[in-house]
């Protein structure tokens, strides 16, 4: 339990480069292993959440050393794992898990996985039926939840697969599985998601075929180790740009963030609510990187639909943070999703943005928030958890940060999943404050 402060007069100031990007480190990781040769990794997020995928991988034989922020990564291609010694931990780490099942699916022998009590909760027959579909084998508790066992098979077989929703892990778990199978693996996505399997999979020598929103997927040759140098998180950049809109006087340049163009909603969001958000300094180097000014500015509330949803999911918290301080209505719709992340993420943020004095309706696929007015700790005093769920701690903390009255966080050590110095980086934008 922390107490939290809030801003200075003089607003947040200052220069910050947030973490790497927590899905290109997994999916870094990830191919590394499976490549031939040597694939070093500059800028990786060292989280929790990452941390878990790197101990699969070991539990499999990989080797891997970490030096700072770089990881050497010995790979010798997908048929040189071991049968691991023990039960694969997967954490917190929905990626780890949703991916892991595509990659490992076509392995001589048993592997039993498990997670914490929240990734337990969280169902994973979305993933496993397509998959199983392909000739995958998994037993699962209850059929859709962890504990479980991904197990022995040497057959995968190409599908076609219309996905329901719009998924970056299902659709990753399937090309993972598809660059194993025979014959040609099709996979239709309602809506764009975000693609960094895809950029990594060319990057790494392999052949897909993009068509809009259908992939095709072929059993693939052996991928070369290469070297990564993973961005800034616009996930994790997305709380200092809220935080900034709305913290009277500030001004700050968040440097080297990954705009890629399946993750950038936040930014056409906030720009459609009002914001004027500076890109400089954009170069491509597998992923389009930009480093971005963000000053306080005056927002008003938008639309948010399913469309919307994709590109956006990891940012909505935040978002709906930006919204309680926009002026007028922000309506989200189409964010069922939020109900099976690390905690039920629409229950949560009315819950919190409701403790704050926030007038906000919550329904089955969103909420309706009604803008414009300063939030206040009831009686001078309120104590918010995060429930366990790192976007949901991050979100607590920027709201504190123009909050009337005391506010404590309940469970802030969620937020080591993907950003264990977030309150330092807060902090080292408010030089004249110190967050206790």
């Amino acid at each position: 339990m922390i107490k939290l402060q809030s801003a200075p007069i003089s607003g947040l100031q200052g220069e910050l480069m947030v973490p790497g990007d927590k899905s290109i480190s997994h999916r870094a990781l990830m191919f590394g292993a499976i490549a031939q040769g040597q694939t070093v990794v500059d800028r990786f997020l060292a989280s929790a959440d990452v941390y878990h995928t790197m101990g699969v991988l070991q539990n499999l034989g990989v080797q891997i050393k970490e030096q700072g922020d770089q990881l050497i990564i010995e790979g010798r291609g997908l048929e040189h794992f071991h049968a691991p010694k023990t039960a694969l931990d997967m954490g917190n780490s929905g990626t780890s898990t949703r991916l892991l099942m595509g990659l490992l699916a076509k392995q001589p022998f048993d592997m039993p996985f498990f997670g914490d009590e929240s990734l337990s909760k969280r169902p994973l027959k979305r993933v496993s039926q397509p998959l199983q579909a392909m000739g995958a084998h998994f037993q699962l508790t209850d059929g859709d939840y962890l504990p479980g066992i991904i197990q022995a098979n040497n057959q995968l077989q190409g599908i076609h697969y219309e996905m329901p929703v719009a998924s970056a892990q299902v659709k990753s778990a399937l090309i993972f599985a598809g660059m194993q199978a025979e014959g040609t693996t099709t996979i239709v996505s309602p809506l764009a998601s975000r693609d960094h399997t895809e950029r990594m999979l060319q990057k790494f020598g392999g052949r897909i075929e993009l068509d809009g929103n259908t992939i095709r997927i072929e059993k693939q040759p052996l991928l070369q180790g290469q070297h990564v140098v993973v961005p800034a998180d616009i996930s994790s950049a997305a709380f200092f740009m809220v935080a900034a809109l709305i913290t009277p006087n500030s001004n700050i340049t968040l440097k080297g963030v990954g705009i890629n163009p399946t993750r950038d909603g936040i930014l056409r969001l906030l720009k459609k609510m009002g914001a004027n958000i500076e890109m400089v300094n954009r170069h491509d180097d597998q992923e389009p990187v930009a480093d971005l000014i963000i000053k306080y500015q005056p927002l008003h509330g938008i639309e948010i639909t399913a469309a919307d949803i994709p590109a956006t999911v990891d940012e909505l918290p935040i978002l709906a943070l930006a919204a309680s301080q926009a002026q007028g209505k922000t309506t989200i719709s189409g964010a069922q999703e939020l109900r099976v992340k690390e905690t039920d993420r629409i229950d949560a943020v009315v819950r919190v943005l409701s403790r704050l004095g926030v007038s906000v309706s919550e329904k089955p696929d969103g909420m309706v928030i009604e803008g414009g007015k300063p939030l206040v700790a009831h009686d001078q005093a309120v104590a918010l958890s995060s429930n366990g769920d790192h976007r949901i701690a991050m979100m607590i903390a920027v709201a504190a940060l123009i909050t009337k009255g005391e506010v404590t966080l309940i469970d802030e050590d969620a937020m080591a999943i993907s950003y264990p110095t977030f309150m330092a980086d807060l902090a080292q934008l408010m030089p004249n404050e110190e967050i206790k």
